[in-house]
């Protein structure tokens, strides 16, 4: 059973800065694909980030691109989000999702798919 553990959340004025983090209990292997979601109070979970085995291709939702960057370290069996210019509307919380597959076309694969989740993290972006 795969566990995700994220860590990182934290209260930042905007245009601060964080690193999320979503740290595995196994090793990474086969076709995988690690989401960022995010959900705001009264609002639906969203996608934000992914990230996947094929060459670490990488998709961001428009809302924060180039504001955000996952990455990923293999031999520490995590997965980052880094958080710059944060904005109030990126208040949420903050989850990792896996998934054993890949995107079969661009953008990540939809939420429903992803069978393990982490407990979250809190993002608060308030001055």
């Amino acid at each position: 059973q795969l566990q995700l553990v994220e860590s990182g959340g934290a209260l930042v004025q905007p245009g601060g800065s964080l690193r999320l983090a979503c740290s595995a209990s196994r090793f990474f292997s086969g076709y995988y694909t690690i989401g960022w979601f995010r959900q705001a109070p009264g609002k639906e979970r969203e996608g934000v980030s992914c990230i996947s085995s094929n060459n670490g291709s990488t998709f961001y939702t428009d809302s924060v691109k180039g504001r955000f960057t996952i990455s990923r370290d293999n031999a520490k069996n995590t997965v980052y989000l880094q958080m710059n210019n944060l904005k109030p509307e990126d208040t949420a919380v903050y989850y990792c999702a896996f998934v054993g597959m890949t995107p079969i076309r661009a953008g990540c694969p939809p939420r429903n798919l992803y069978p393990y989740w982490g407990q979250g993290t809190q993002v608060i972006v308030s001055s």
